[in-house]
């Protein structure tokens, strides 16, 4: 005859290395899944990087067509006879530059004559005036810009106390 205790003693063990071979295998599947993402990340993390290093050489390359025709001015600066056509040139290439960088979604900080504002400009510099309002920019120092509405670089600027 079986006896009933005897019964009971011999699944416990049973069950107990079931439940650790199940636990084992979770564990094992934990850490093939954390290996898994890890990889991930690394990849992932080189492709961004891929992507912006992309994104730089489009935008020097844009800027080297620039630099070329400033270059091109430059090599064939005129005689005072000439000086008038040179300058609309050199005034052509700021102009292309400076639609490039619109293009790109780079705009201009508004200052002069503006109330100062310290999210957008720094003041470098301050003078004494009668006929202005007090906080008012009389002279733009360095232009400031903003790349899709984000400041890049405050605008450097002479104020009124």
């Amino acid at each position: 005859m079986i006896d009933k205790n005897q019964n009971k003693q011999e699944n416990p063990p049973t069950e107990l290395e079931e439940c650790k071979k199940l636990c084992d295998e979770y564990l094992a599947g934990w850490q093939r899944e954390k290996a898994d993402f890890i990889n991930y990340k690394k990849e992932a993390g080189k492709r961004t990087e891929e992507l912006v290093d992309f994104v730089k050489v489009q935008w020097v390359l844009e800027l080297l067509r620039i630099v070329d025709n400033f270059d091109r001015a430059i090599q064939h600066k005129p005689s005072e006879e000439g000086a008038l056509n040179w300058a609309k040139g050199v005034e052509m290439i700021d102009s292309q530059l400076k639609e490039f960088l619109k293009s790109e979604g780079v705009q201009e900080v508004k200052a002069l004559g503006e109330k100062f504002n310290p999210e957008f400009h720094e003041a470098v510099e301050q003078q004494e005036s009668d006929s202005e309002k007090s906080g008012e920019i009389v002279e733009v120092l360095e232009k400031g810009y903003t790349l899709n509405n984000k400041l890049i670089r405050p605008a450097k600027v002479k104020v009124t106390k």
